[in-house]
Parts: C-alpha cells; structure tokens; sequence
C-alpha cells in the first residue's frame, strides 16, 4: 500500500500547501509583534487594577487571559501580580487567568486550524501515526512542555491546538505552570510595588531560581526523548503495518 508524500503531490497542491504556510507564518508574526507593542501597556493596565479594589482580581484574570491570547507577553503581568496581590493570591489569579487564555488560545487553533491538519495528513499514515501517539501520550506531553523553559508560552497553546492531544489532558496539565509562576509572583512580592516592577525587578537568583530552571531543563530533555520514541513507535507500527496491507 502506498502513502502520499509531499513530493507526490501536483505541483499546484504544493504551491497551495506553501502559499497557506507563508499567510499562517505572517499572521504569526504580527501577531508576535503586534503582542511585544500592546506589552507597553502592561504598566498601565495594571495601575488601573490596583484602582480597582473588590473587583481588581477578576480583571486581573482577564485581562492575563486576552493577553495570552493576543500573544502579549505575560513575565510583567506575573511580576505584577505578586505586587498587587501577594504571594498567595497573586499565583491563584496568575494561573487563572493564564490557564483560561491558554485554553481559549487552544480551542481557536483546534476549531480553527484541525480540520486543516488533518486533511494535510490524511495521505501520509505515518504522520498520521505519529500524531495519534502523540495524542495518547497528551498530559505527560504537555506537562512536559510547560515545564520547560524552551518552549514559547503563548506559541505552545496555539500549536498543541493543532495535534490530537485531548482538551482535558491539555487543561489538567495546566498544573505544571504552577512552579514558574509561583517564582515570577515571588519575584513581584519580594519587589513591593507597581513601580519597582515597571523598572525592572532586579533580584538575586536563589536556590529557587536554580531549582525551577534545574526542572525545566529536565523537562525539556524528557520531553524530547518521549516525542522522539513516539515517532520512532509510530514509524515502526507503520512499517509493520506494510507487509499486511501488500496482501490485500
């Protein structure tokens, strides 16, 4: 049984194929840049939510939420929630309002871009295999990938949108944020005031500093090593597969 691949394809269907990845690629750029710029403001908004009083925190967790789907940078936002809030509170409403932005970032990608993914697959089983293993294996994956500090925050929930890993897998390992931003909070706290933070916190990189970067960077080497045998698995399921279907 044969499999497409992309050189299989017309020359028309490959020129499509790279016209749709070039638009994609922009529209990811201005959203990147557009993101840094309405950062700038960060500063801002949150003055206006320290103004806020009983109803500071919910805007807080929605303005982080939008702004992780805008692509903004979220590190101010987290600094300045330890200012605001406070330790405790500062890291509830961080992952609030970071899982509801993440989640809303994956849900756009998963009803607005998997259709497409899957019919690029469609003719090529062996990605198709890869990316239902990788499917299976969803909260490790993903628990993984938030552990570590390789992987862009706000481009990670877009891009895990577009594989099979299950929305609850994906929500559940949300819980995997809480280290980093239990650190950038502290940072924020141990900073005392919107001000300190909007020039730049400068603190000492403790035992906690170290600890946190020593786990992503675990993280990072697990979760290359999992994807990696996936796709070996799914390579070899596939070559097994072969012999069987040449009988039919």
């Amino acid at each position: 049984m044969s499999t497409a691949t992309p050189s299989d394809q017309p020359p028309a269907s490959r020129g499509k194929l790279v016209l749709t990845l070039g638009i994609a690629a922009v529209a990811v750029a201005a959203l990147i840049l557009g993101g840094r710029q309405a950062g700038q403001y960060l500063p801002q908004f949150a003055s206006w939510v320290e103004s806020l009083g009983f109803w500071g925190p919910l805007v807080f967790i929605l303005g982080y939420a939008l702004a992780t789907v805008g692509f903004i940078p979220g590190s101010l936002l987290t600094l300045a929630a330890g200012a605001l809030f406070g330790l405790v509170e500062g890291t509830l409403y961080t992952f609030a309002g970071a899982t509801l932005g993440a989640s809303a970032s994956f849900l756009v990608a998963r009803y607005g871009a998997r259709g497409w993914i899957e019919k690029r697959i469609a003719g090529n089983a062996r990605f198709a295999a890869i990316d239902r293993a990788v499917g299976r294996e969803g909260f490790k994956i993903v628990a993984l990938l938030r552990l570590s500090p390789v992987f862009p925050f706000n481009l990670l929930n877009y891009s895990l949108g577009l594989t099979k890993v299950r929305f609850l897998d994906y929500l559940l390992a949300s819980v995997a944020m809480l280290p980093g931003t239990l650190l950038y909070v502290y940072y924020g706290t141990a900073a005392g005031s919107l001000a300190a933070v909007a020039g730049g916190v400068k603190t000492e990189r403790g035992t906690a500093y170290w600890v946190t970067l020593g786990i992503g960077l675990v993280a990072t080497i697990a979760v290359t090593t999992v994807i990696t045998r996936l796709a070996g698995r799914a390579l070899r399921q596939e070559i097994g597969e072969t012999p069987e279907a040449s009988h039919d």
